[in-house]
């Protein structure tokens, strides 16, 4: 029988560690132009480019011909028709197929990304064989940027190198070389497919038709042995030498090398925490999610809370501190690094602050750990701290400043400078300028960190807060003000009810308010923007709210902050909801059951094992934006930490949907 066709869409990811992947649809269709095989970062982990888009593959079995891929082509017809013979999906420890055909004829099929290299494993086997068994598999190529698309052209390189198993291609200049490692039979005959239509991309209001290069296709008699093809992409340094053993022997190292890895893992949920964590030329650094993001700092410093500290993972968290400490640049962080090898860019309040928070945490957590922490690294990441402090004290970039008053004021026109950072053109969808309540949430998070060891910091850190008490409760103290002196204008508050204000009681070392005041804010948020999956990003009811978050660009950028979900938030509200009742036991396990058992049901929709980025405002809050999502995977590991509930055994991610018919690995932990 089928797989459910409910389950289809739902997407699996397979990180390289250097910002490459591969990814697609558990039915085979490609529906975003970011689906491919071999998607590799040039410039770790940026400078991404698509080599291997997907592959056409094909059993020939008794004469009878029998499709195991399944494309979408323009206006909108799916050919070949090879999901209908899916009966099983696992996308852990990797993802697996498993096809059954007319004749009881069974085949599995493999995908695995190798961890620190441009390789990807695809792998065919037969569990019955019914006789003659032949496979042909055609690689549909590009050699293109990541964001873009591609069309015939008589450029593209068709031609073929072979050297024993080896097949190499060069579909453009300055790009790297395709090499296929194979132990099947290569045929050269180039040809293009056109017009694939990528779903996701249409509704996006975006380009979304392409067309692929084919130079040849493999061959391989299944009922005999297994099929091998291994994807290589050169790397940013040059040439990598060939494998020294054939295309079966480099497979079971591959197999083997990851089977290990993996199995080090605490759970599959600590393996997608993994799926983050990357290299850059001077350390590692966390990419805020997939397929289209890189490494954002704010993103970087909120989930590495969760997939690093929480983990116990604490090399990892300090080397990824340490390397971001040496690019503190007027007291601010860079947001984010540029896709092209241009500047960084500062222009983010919140993420330098969300740095301290981080460094505290950290330390806190390896101070019972001997050894963890060495004088030049305690030095860089104190240093880099205290320099943030006094640069936003002292006033940088973009009106970052204190006040008179002790709190912090930022924004200047034309800028989006916190989380709420959607921008259409010229016009700034969140503005928030003046004093954002959660900006004063870190800055006094940030000042009462650097008074234990600084004490001139403790006059401006209980000024600060008189003045927080003083200024933000709104006049029903039932909620706080969104910000306060609204474009530097003393005395206008934004009072739009948003989930910025849960971050004066949870999300945060040390709460801004406590008692029944920090109760009624728990309690209102809760009534108003709670939903299975997160909190809502602005109240229904309020000007502006979006219910749902679809359509071209404008459409969604306009709602990305105006009702719409982030799962995120959620990590803030229960660590509120559990302070202000005292984090008994019977709490922790109410606040399992309602707030985090549904999040863990996520894990086994959209993106497999992992938490998206958004969800639409209204029900049935259907997942959105990036269905691989940093900071939503490290939040989720924080809140099962919060609620006792043991978030790392292995299997304990998440419930087993009956429509995916999940079933052991062939090979694998």
């Amino acid at each position: 029988m089928p797989l459910d066709n409910s389950r289809m869409q739902d997407e699996w990811l397979e990180a390289d560690g250097l910002g490459g992947f591969a990814s697609g649809t558990v039915g085979g269709v490609r529906t975003r132009r970011y689906h491919a095989l071999l998607l590799s970062a040039m410039t770790p982990p940026t400078g991404r480019v698509v080599l291997v888009n997907g592959i056409e593959a094909w059993v020939e079995m008794a004469s009878a011909r029998h499709p195991l891929t399944s494309h979408r082509y323009a206006p909108d017809v799916i050919h070949p028709e090879g999901r209908q013979y899916v009966v099983e999906f696992q996308h852990e420890p990797w993802p697996h197929w498993t096809f059954v055909f007319p004749n009881a004829a069974r085949i599995v099929q493999e995908i695995l990304v190798r961890h620190d290299a441009h390789e990807t494993l695809i792998r065919w086997s037969c569990d019955a064989p019914t006789g003659p068994m032949r496979l042909h598999v055609r690689p549909l190529l590009s050699g293109r940027d990541y964001h873009a698309l591609h069309r015939e052209n008589p450029s593209f390189g068709f031609d073929a190198r072979l050297d024993g198993e080896n097949v190499t291609w060069t579909p453009y200049a300055g790009l790297p070389a395709v090499t296929v490692l194979s132990n099947g039979t290569y045929r050269h005959a180039p040809d293009w497919y056109r017009n694939f239509l990528y779903r996701d991309e249409q509704a996006r209001g975006l380009d979304c038709v392409e067309d692929l290069a084919s130079p040849g296709d493999f061959t391989w008699d299944l009922s005999k042995s297994e099929a091998v093809l291994i994807l290589r992409a050169e790397p940013p340094n040059g040439p990598r030498p060939a494998p020294t053993g054939s295309a079966v022997e480099h497979a079971r190292q591959i197999v083997a090398g990851e089977s290990a890895r993996r199995s080090r893992f605490e759970s599959p949920l600590a393996r997608a925490a993994d799926s983050y964590i990357v290299r850059r030329r001077d350390g590692r650094t966390i990419v805020a999610g997939y397929p289209w993001f890189t490494d954002w700092g704010r993103d970087a410093f909120i989930a590495l809370r969760g997939l690093c500290i929480a983990r116990g993972d604490l090399e990892t968290a300090k080397e990824i501190l340490v390397s971001w400490s040496g690019h503190v640049s007027e007291g601010m962080l860079p947001n984010r690094f540029p896709d092209g090898g241009e500047e960084p860019e500062y222009n983010s309040v919140d993420a330098s602050l969300w740095y301290v928070v981080a460094v505290h945490e950290f330390l806190e957590a390896a101070a019972s750990k001997r050894g963890i922490v060495h004088r030049a690294e305690l030095r860089a990441l104190r240093g880099a701290a205290e320099a943030i402090v006094e640069g936003y004290a002292r006033g940088t970039r973009f009106g970052i400043r204190m006040n008179a008053d002790g709190l912090l004021a930022a924004g200047a026109p034309g800028v989006q400078l916190t989380w709420m950072d959607a921008k259409i053109g010229d016009w700034v969808v969140t503005p928030r300028i003046g004093k954002p309540v959660e900006v004063q949430a870190l800055w006094l998070n940030a000042l009462q960190i650097l008074a234990r060891r600084v004490p001139k910091w403790h006059e401006v850190l209980q000024r600060a807060r008189r003045a927080f008490a003083e200024r933000f409760p709104c006049q029903d103290a039932a909620s706080l003000y969104d910000v306060v002196d609204v474009d530097h204008t003393p005395g206008r508050f934004d009072a739009s009810f948003r989930p910025n204000q849960i971050l004066a009681v949870g999300g945060l070392p040390f709460a801004l308010l406590e008692g029944q005041a920090a109760r009624a804010i728990v309690d209102a948020v809760e009534a108003r923007l709670l939903t299975p999956v997160g909190l809502r990003s602005l109240a229904p009811g309020e000007p502006g709210y979006r219910e749902r978050y679809e359509g071209g660009v404008w459409e969604r950028d306009s709602s990305y902050h105006q009702g719409t979900v982030w799962p995120w938030l959620m990590g803030p509200f229960v660590e509120a909801w559990l302070r202000v009742r005292g984090s008994t036991d019977e709490a922790k396990r109410e606040a399992y059951t309602r707030f985090v058992e549904p999040i863990v049901q996520h894990l086994e929709t959209a993106g497999l094992g992992h938490v998206s980025e958004i969800a639409d405002a209204d029900p049935p809050h259907t997942p959105r934006g990036c269905p691989f999502q940093a900071w939503s995977v490290g939040e989720l590991i924080r809140m099962l930490k919060m609620t006792d509930h043991p978030p790392l055994k292995p299997g304990g991610t998440g419930r087993r949907g009956k429509s995916a018919r999940v079933r052991q690995p062939v090979t694998g932990t």
